[in-house]
């Protein structure tokens, strides 16, 4: 196997490989020899079916399998003798080849550009911290106290109104007939609580018990159920009996019908996780700082394959009017007609850059500080994700133990939060009080907020960057 680099274009590196068809009529020979020692056909003793017929039957097959491995292992070896740090799977293309000759192929890799990461020891982050109080704990059995509250009912012949609780039986019809999940008897209804599709709690309004209704509406056109969007619907519904809530007294009898020994377990453990929460948004607070911090420090050429990928994501997600489908139009070599304008396509592209300049940043503080995924971590968010989907516990946990990719999607999550926590212990973090309201401002990132960063980032021109890729350096 002759192998010789042929060029290097930016990021991309390509090789050129020669293989002899001596080399390839010797690696088929060897594997129709090993082969022959097992090999079973009618009219021959097993193990003594003669080369010549095994060719004659198996040869193309075989030759594919060396072809394959052969390509295989150039790969290999090109990465591992070149110590090339990938970004993407190699590319390998056979150029020319016809049994019986030489077979030429050749390798394009993408690889990991040179940058230095920041001194991590100098990152200056304000940490928000919200303390619990017992207005906040108060506040939140209150809360639960009216979740859980029980109802009578009323015995007055008065209308229902908002936050009664209506016992009714109903039956939606799409075009007369009844769809699934659209009908129920012995349903409790509190009206005001919008579990039902916008304008039937109105239309409850008023009612007695012994009424019956004919309900017109519309599924709203982003209903979860897809093929209940857009459609109209009619509701039969029979009016039972009409509740009100008790009032709940909360003290140990209430935090023991909650399986809780008494209110003030139940108030440890409230505050605990009301404290939890506050924790979460503390640390996603930190670590945008972060990302926005690491975005600001450094700029390197971006592997094309990776930022067009990405570029495609953002245009799904953005989702605006496309013509064409982000995954129909994956040609790296053309930039695809979304539809989109040419300031969204800008916005796009900037999300895209900076997005893929923040992921190579993170990925070279895992690669440098040995931060890995284990098994565990895997299984411990396979085991969250499952815990999501109560009933189907078995469906979603075979779905991802046969789906190798769906667990490894799993993992870039987990492997982003180990190198925010590895960076959290290095900065240089300031803590520092803020209300609740502060705390929880502006807690949503949206696109709009994310093009806003990164065009801002895109008009820096005082990068420093390492000295060894002086060519992507800005003047």
């Amino acid at each position: 196997m002759d192998i010789k680099e042929k060029s290097s274009k930016d990021l991309t590196k390509e090789f050129e490989i020669k293989i002899k068809k001596e080399e390839i009529d010797k690696l088929v020979s060897d594997k129709l020899v090993k082969f022959s020692s097992q090999a079973q056909m009618p009219g021959f003793r097993p193990g003594k079916v003669p080369i010549s017929v095994l060719k004659a039957r198996f040869g193309k097959q075989v030759l594919g399998e060396v072809i394959n491995e052969s390509m295989n292992e150039a790969s290999k070896k090109i990465i591992e003798e070149n110590k090339i740090n990938a970004v993407s799977q190699p590319k390998m293309e056979i150029t020319s080849f016809d049994e019986g000759k030489d077979l030429d192929a050749k390798l394009s890799v993408e690889i990991m550009p040179h940058f230095k990461v920041p001194d991590l020891t100098a990152l200056k982050i304000i940490r928000p911290i919200a303390e619990v109080s017992k207005a906040d704990i108060d506040q939140a059995i209150n809360r639960i106290a009216k979740e859980n509250s029980k109802t009578e009912i009323i015995t007055e012949n008065r209308s229902a109104k908002n936050d009664d609780t209506l016992v009714i039986d109903f039956e939606g019809k799409i075009d007369g007939k009844v769809f699934e999940g659209g009908a129920s008897k012995g349903y409790h209804l509190k009206l005001g609580s919008n579990s039902f599709i916008p304008g039937f709690e109105e239309k409850l309004i008023g009612v007695k018990k012994g009424d019956t209704k004919v309900i017109d509406l519309v599924f709203p056109e982003n209903y979860q159920a897809k093929n209940l969007a857009n459609k109209q619907v009619q509701f039969d519904v029979k009016v039972n009996e009409i509740r009100k809530d008790v009032e709940t007294n909360i003290d140990d009898d209430f935090a023991k019908s909650l399986g809780i020994e008494s209110l003030e377990t139940l108030k440890k453990n409230v505050s605990s996780q009301i404290s939890s929460q506050h924790q979460f948004a503390s640390r996603s607070k930190a670590k945008r700082q972060i990302l926005d911090k690491l975005a600001d420090s450094v700029d390197f050429k971006l592997p094309k394959s990776i930022e067009h990928d990405e570029y495609l994501n953002v245009c799904k997600a953005m989702n605006i009017n496309l013509k064409n489908s982000p995954n129909e139009a994956s040609d790296n070599e053309k930039e695809p007609d979304f539809g989109m304008k040419p300031n969204e396509k800008k916005d796009a592209k900037a999300i895209a850059a900076r997005r893929v300049r923040l992921g190579l940043v993170l990925s070279e503080i895992g690669r440098q500080n040995n931060i890995q995924v284990q098994e565990e971590d895997k299984k411990n968010a396979m085991m969250s994700e499952v815990q999501k989907y109560p009933g189907r516990e078995k469906e979603i946990l075979d779905y991802f133990k046969n789906n190798p990719e769906a667990q490894n999607q799993l993992s870039g999550p987990i492997f982003e939060d180990k190198i925010i926590d590895f960076i959290l212990e290095l900065a240089n973090i300031e803590d520092k009080k803020v209300s609740i309201d502060e705390l929880y401002k502006e807690d949503e990132f949206d696109l709009e907020k994310e093009a806003k960063k990164a065009k801002k980032l895109s008009s820096k021109n005082n990068f420093k960057i390492d000295k060894k890729n002086k060519s992507n350096t800005k003047k």
